[in-house]
């Protein structure tokens, strides 16, 4: 991982305490090769259509999200988090990881996606003395965003970590084809939510809060099909690094901002790939696979635990 854009000290920071934490430990871990952990080609479900809700439940196998392999050490405890998007992917793991870590959650989805919410509610309370909340809703409604962060903040008793972690978009072969309906609703989804959601939850955070935006590695070589995708994500980073300087000066939030590469999540097919393409783009990378939700949650807990008092304003790859 590294911080493509930003404070260059955060990259400092982050690798001290990390080395830190595992001095501290009391027990190593045995090295393993990341390129064999997982496997190497994957299937998906078929693409969705318009409109349709994908589900951590349909895939064989399942995403790795942490359910049976995180193991939290407290570094997140009687923190109180509010995550976009928290059903399934990316959200799911972070949500996992942060209760494991202590932190009470609140998860936000679309009401299609309540059998996933539930299974992340299920397994958070199972496994963990958090608390766990869902507010299922569509967060391209301004009013709704506004009421999920006052919900949340009541049910948690504030809010000091936001994950800005939904999105949503379909891949179009050519823009003639490209619809406005689709258009809009990538827009929608991955600017304005984010937008609405933030600037609500500003006022009930306290100093030493933080703020994750999670932006994209596609940016960097934004393909045909995935411009109005990669153009929310380019947004989102630089959204971010500017938030990231007014907010530490006036309010002392940080923000950062996670850039994953391809990760095995319901977001493929939702966006239209198909197996045959993605293990054709992963297999051109060093890894040779896709990435695991879980690998990714791990660093928004590094990005958002007390310890990193100076890791913000950065973009950070994986």
């Amino acid at each position: 991982m590294a911080p493509r854009s930003g404070l260059g000290i955060a990259t400092m920071v982050l690798a001290m305490c990390s080395i830190a934490s595992a001095q501290n430990s009391s027990t190593s871990s045995p090295l393993r090769d990341p390129r064999e952990l997982y496997l190497q080609n994957v299937t998906l479900p078929p693409p969705y259509r318009l409109g349709n809700t994908g589900l951590q439940s349909e895939f064989d196998p399942p995403p790795d999200c942490g359910e049976d392999s995180y193991v939290g050490s407290g570094r997140l405890a009687g923190r109180r988090a509010l995550i976009t998007g928290g059903d399934s992917g990316i959200g799911r793991a972070v949500a996992i990881a942060f209760a494991r870590e202590g932190a009470d959650v609140t998860i936000n989805y679309l009401p299609d996606e309540q059998s996933d919410a539930e299974d992340v509610r299920s397994i958070i309370e199972s496994t963990t003395d958090s608390r766990v909340f869902t507010l299922p809703g569509d967060i391209r409604n301004e009013t709704f965003c506004e009421q999920l962060v006052a919900d949340a903040a009541v049910q948690m008793e504030g809010i000091d970590i936001l994950i800005n972690n939904a999105g949503w978009t379909q891949l179009a072969p050519n823009i003639t084809t490209l619809s406005t309906e689709v258009f809009r609703r990538t827009l929608e989804t991955n600017v304005f939510a984010p937008f609405y959601i933030t600037r609500a939850a500003v006022p009930y955070m306290p100093p030493g809060s933080s703020i994750v935006f999670t932006a994209s590695r596609i940016v960097e070589s934004p393909p045909y099909e995935g411009a109005t995708y990669a153009s929310t994500k380019a947004f989102l980073a630089t959204y971010s690094r500017a938030l990231a300087f007014g907010l530490m000066q006036q309010n002392g939030i940080r923000v950062n901002a996670v850039a994953p590469g391809i990760v095995y999540t319901p977001f493929l097919p939702t966006q239209g790939l198909v197996s045959e393409i993605a293990n054709d783009r992963v297999g051109t990378l060093p890894m040779g696979r896709v990435a695991q939700p879980v690998e990714v949650a791990t660093l928004y807990v590094g990005l958002v635990e007390n310890a990193q008092t100076h890791a913000y304003g950065a973009v950070w790859e994986l």
